[in-house]
């Protein structure tokens, strides 16, 4: 500790202030003897009247003032009876409350603990105390015990708070024992810590580097991590490389723990063609099986409308609409077929089409719902069709388990009751949400997938659309042709001038597209925070927090989310030493601040202006921070209509929204759009993302940097790679069958 020059200091915990369960945070203070200090930090076993041993530093907070930032603790049981008493009556250990520790230390004194821990009989001795609920007391000492003493353990090895509750509700009192035995326990489903971690650990328990486990451990590792890059599947001739790389050993070793995998069916082998892949066993199950419910469709259609050209003529006469031929096209499909794909970039008439659909369906006594993969663009989706959208998980009636995975009360078991569901941004859906919705459709539904193609591909493993497109088994309608009333917008030809691989116009100043030169990236972001205060809102009358939005391709580095996030705040809404704020690990949120919600929470409460309650917020999900009371421990954020509660805990899941990366944007459409064009990770730059973000703006885009950028990214048609197996699975279907 010396040598990193911390501070110290000893005390005991006077007062927990706040506490988040999630990451261990907390905020508490503690008596020195001479004076109470707060004290900030990620202790996530801190309890009224223990004594700690702090090492740190002093930090000036805005708010708050002198503040003592802990780095690293020793703790220490509680030795005297009025701190034994102070901790057992602040509820740390359940089931005994302030009443009962009174009890307890006026019978056993300073020994309260030891009796708990080891002798816990002898507190029948104390009236209303029985057998059994001293057992209990004595059982819930030692889960505490057990948590802290794992959290010490694993925290030498860089294991988080957070990381380590995981490890604690998976394995319970036995984890240390447990991850001494096997610590690569810690990569398996669930933990996610990453394998060079659990490495450590396993080195030092004196683990060789070609110990069988580690090796098996490194191969589930390698295929796990590269569903987080969309492969469902690795072919054989990468995955062993990449996994010998990681351990350090010779291929044969890898190849001759693979084939004892392959055995036992820890990975799942497929010939594709000529070539090996592998697959997990739950990536492998779901593709085969969505090509499976896939082809019953075919096999089972929903039944044919008829007539339906007298009808399409009917829906133009009533809406004095003229259709274009795929336009008719896509709806005679989705009539008369029991699936379609129906797909084209912006003002190419999805929505027309989608609606007059729609129409159809419902005049022929149909039950439609539609859906799409998160609250943005089931919002957007309901504002054009006039109809409720919900989520992909709402339609699902989604619930969270103990390991945060979502359960579907909509299965095969408890069906949608629908005669047409219509899924939008299918090319955001991944395979296993897919399975999912594939699991609760009914036989005989109509199954109608709607995306552009030409977008990015779902952030979780799979190709759905991609694979369903490339498969060449289901109707696919793509409409190609630009209306006439779009032509006259460039964001409009421009994006479609990207998708064919052509640069945009970008020297026409009388448009809705524009390029600003510049050359360095303090220019970029000065500029951007220039257009985003002052000259959009002045030249155009634009709310700097509702209307405009920067979208960037990536979060680190200058013109990355995180850092003009932290920039466009202090421009925006800097701290006068009055607004309240809550410090998060990379910047600290105050009242008036953009933020959005990071991860569905379908738990959160919230409130209208007439009254109206529901609860539920969604990834995605966009707003403005009212008010922070730190008295209630909650924070008050207003999304659209709704005013949404949050508890301190649940703040975790906000983040500033100035500035956010075009994956996130996915779903989203805004007024303006300003983009940085400068250099950045190779694989962030090119033609997909490129379009995605020009797609996102409906009134203005400005991209600000160097044109050179904006032609690398065009020229880069690597559509992301993405191994999966669907496409295939649904070719040897169709060959089983014949």
């Amino acid at each position: 500790m010396q040598d990193r020059q911390l501070l110290e200091m000893s005390g005991s915990v006077e007062d927990i202030i706040f506490h988040n369960e999630n990451n261990g945070y907390t905020i508490l203070e503690l008596n020195t003897g001479e004076e109470l200090v707060t004290v900030v930090g990620t202790l996530p076993w801190a309890s009224c009247g223990e004594e700690l041993h702090v090492y740190g530093g002093w930090i000036n907070h805005p708010s708050f003032g002198q503040q003592f930032k802990a780095e690293a603790i020793e703790r220490f049981q509680p030795t005297t009876s009025s701190a034994i008493l102070k901790y057992l009556s602040s509820g740390v250990v359940k089931g005994i409350g302030p009443a009962t520790a009174l009890k307890i230390v006026n019978a056993f004194g300073e020994h309260a603990l030891e009796i708990l821990e080891n002798e816990p009989e002898r507190l029948c001795s104390i009236k209303g105390v029985t057998k059994e609920k001293a057992k209990k007391m004595s059982e819930e000492f030692h889960r505490i015990y057990g948590i802290r003493e794992m959290m010490l353990y694993l925290n030498k090895f860089g294991i988080t708070p957070e990381e380590a509750v995981r490890v604690w509700k998976a394995y319970g009192p036995n984890s240390v024992e447990m991850l001494r035995s096997d610590p690569f326990l810690l990569c398996s489903d669930g933990l996610d810590v990453d394998f060079g971690r659990a490495d450590v650990i396993a080195e030092s328990a004196g683990r060789p580097q070609d110990d069988s486990a580690r090796i098996r451990a490194g191969l589930l590792y390698v295929l796990k991590h590269n569903t987080g890059n969309g492969h469902t599947c690795l072919p054989a001739d990468k995955l062993v490389p990449a996994a010998c790389r990681l351990l350090g050993v010779e291929p044969e070793l890898v190849r001759g723990e693979l084939s004892g995998m392959k055995d036992s069916r820890m990975v799942v082998p497929q010939m594709f063609g000529e070539r090996e892949y592998l697959f997990l066993p739950r990536y492998y199950e779901s593709e085969l099986y969505c090509a499976g419910r896939l082809l019953m469709i075919l096999r089972y259609p929903a039944q044919s409308i008829t007539g339906i050209e007298n009808a399409i003529s009917e829906i133009e006469r009533r809406f004095s609409i003229q259709y274009a031929q795929g336009q008719k096209e896509a709806v005679i499909q989705a009539l008369s077929k029991g699936i379609l794909i129906l797909t084209g970039g912006p003002g190419t008439g999805k929505t027309t089409t989608l609606n007059a659909i729609i129409t159809l369906l419902e005049d022929h006594g149909e039950k439609v719902f539609l859906a799409a993969p998160t609250g943005r663009a089931a919002k957007r989706m309901s504002e054009v069709t006039n109809r409720e959208a919900k989520t992909i998980h709402r339609l699902l009636q989604v619930e969270w388990n103990e390991q945060d995975r979502p359960v579907f009360a909509k299965n095969e078991k408890n069906l949608l009751e629908c005669d047409a569901l219509i899924l939008d941004e299918l090319s955001m859906v991944d395979v296993l949400l897919f399975e999912s919705v594939l699991r609760a459709l009914p036989l005989g539904c109509r199954l109608i997938l709607v995306g552009d193609s030409d977008q990015l591909p779902s952030v979780g493993a799979g190709n759905v659309l991609g694979d369903l497109i490339s498969s060449g088994m289901f109707p696919v309608v793509q409409l190609r042709e630009i209306f006439r009333q779009s032509m006259n917008s460039l964001i409009i030809r421009n994006a479609h001038r990207i998708v064919k691989g052509e640069m945009p116009e970008l020297r026409d100043r009388k448009s809705d597209f524009f390029f600003l030169p510049k050359q360095n990236a303090p220019e970029v972001s000065s500029t951007i925070v220039d257009l985003y205060t002052r000259r959009l809102p002045n030249s155009y009358g634009y709310s700097p927090l509702l209307d405009i939005q920067v979208l960037s391709p990536g979060k680190k580095g200058e013109l990355g989310t995180i850092e003009l996030n932290r920039r466009l705040q202090d421009a925006v809404n800097p701290q006068d030493g009055k607004k309240k704020e809550i410090r998060g690990s990379e910047y600290s949120l105050r009242v008036g601040d953009k933020v959005m919600q990071v991860k569905n929470n379908y738990n959160l409460p919230w409130t209208k202006a007439d009254g109206t309650t529901g609860e539920g917020v969604y990834n995605g999900d966009v707003g403005i921070l009212l008010e922070i009371d730190k008295r209630a421990a909650t924070l008050t954020v207003q999304m659209d209509d709704r005013y949404v509660l949050y508890t301190m805990d649940d703040a975790s899941q906000l983040e500033l929204a100035y500035s956010m990366t075009v994956h996130k944007s996915q779903g989203n459409e805004f007024q303006a759009v300003v983009i940085p064009m400068f250099p950045g990770p190779s694989r962030l730059y090119y033609r997909n993302l490129l379009y995605t973000a020009v797609t996102r703006a409906k009134s203005l885009l400005i991209l600000v940097g160097m044109e050179r950028i904006v032609e690398t990214m065009v020229r880069n048609n690597r559509k992301n790679l993405r191994y999966s197996g669907l496409s295939h699975f649904l070719a040897e279907g169709i060959a089983n069958e014949n």
